[in-house]
C-alpha cells in the first residue's frame, strides 16, 4: 500500500513539473521574473508586497493563493498592484496550474515581477513547483529561530530566506546568527536577508536584491 501511495505522489509531482516547465517558458517568453514566496501564516508576505509596491520601483503583479477570502489580493490591489485570488477550499498549497490560471487572468503587458503569495504553512508548498524562477521563503521573529532546523525542506530550496518582522527582535528569543549558520547549511548560496517591512528597518536590502535579481534574469 504505502508503495502505491508513493507511486501515485510520484505521478503527481512529475505532471505538475511539465506544467510548471510550461508557465516559465511563458514567463520567459515574456521577460517575466517569477518570485514563489513561501513561509507559515502571518509571517509578512503580503505586508512585504504591499511595501514594495508602493515605492514605486518596481512594475509587478500578484497570484495570491489562500484557503479562503480574498483578503490578501484585496490589500495587494488597494496597495496599487494587480492581484487573481485563487482559494484551494482545503489544499494546502498551489500547484503549476492554478498559479497558471492566475497568469491567464492578469495583464501582462509592462509587468516586471509576477509574485506567488503561497498558501501559508512551511511544509506542502515545498514539494511544488509553481514554475517560479525564485523561491523566497520568509520567517517571521515571533516564529522563532528554530524553524530553520525543523523544517528544512522549505528552506533547502530557497533562493533567498527573509527575516520579518525585525522590529520586535529584543521582545523575543531569535537567534540571527544562528538561523543565518542554519541557512547557510542547508544552501550554501542562499541570500539572508533581515527587515521590518512596517518600519522599513533592512528594507533597502530587499529592494537590492529585487533590482540585482531582475538585472541577472534579463
Amino acid at each position: 500500500m504505502q508503495t502505491t501511495i508513493v507511486e501515485v505522489f510520484d505521478k503527481i509531482l512529475a505532471n505538475n513539473d511539465k506544467e510548471a516547465q510550461t508557465n516559465r517558458e511563458f514567463l520567459n517568453k515574456h521577460n517575466i521574473l517569477c518570485i514563489n514566496l513561501m513561509s507559515s501564516p502571518g509571517s509578512g508576505k503580503t505586508t512585504l508586497l504591499e511595501s514594495t509596491i508602493k515605492t514605486g520601483k518596481f512594475r509587478l503583479a500578484v497570484v495570491e493563493g489562500d484557503l479562503e477570502t480574498n483578503n490578501d489580493a484585496n490589500r495587494i490591489i488597494t496597495a496599487g498592484a494587480q492581484a487573481y485570488q485563487i482559494t484551494t477550499g482545503q489544499t494546502c498549497h498551489l500547484d503549476a496550474l492554478e498559479v497558471r490560471r492566475g497568469l491567464e487572468n492578469l495583464s501582462l503587458q509592462e509587468v516586471d515581477f509576477v509574485f506567488v503569495e503561497n498558501i501559508g504553512n512551511l511544509v506542502c508548498p515545498a514539494s511544488y513547483d509553481v514554475g517560479a524562477h525564485i523561491n523566497v521563503v520568509l520567517l517571521s521573529v515571533v516564529e522563532g529561530s528554530d524553524k530553520i532546523a525543523k523544517y528544512p525542506v522549505m528552506f533547502k530550496r530557497a533562493d533567498a530566506v527573509v527575516i520579518t518582522k525585525s522590529g520586535l527582535l529584543e521582545h523575543f528569543d531569535f537567534d540571527i546568527e544562528q538561523a543565518k549558520r542554519d541557512c547557510k547549511e542547508l544552501n550554501p548560496n542562499v541570500e539572508f536577508l533581515v527587515l521590518d517591512s512596517k518600519t522599513q528597518q533592512g528594507f533597502q536590502s530587499w529592494l537590492t536584491f529585487l533590482e540585482s535579481t531582475l538585472k541577472s534574469h534579463k
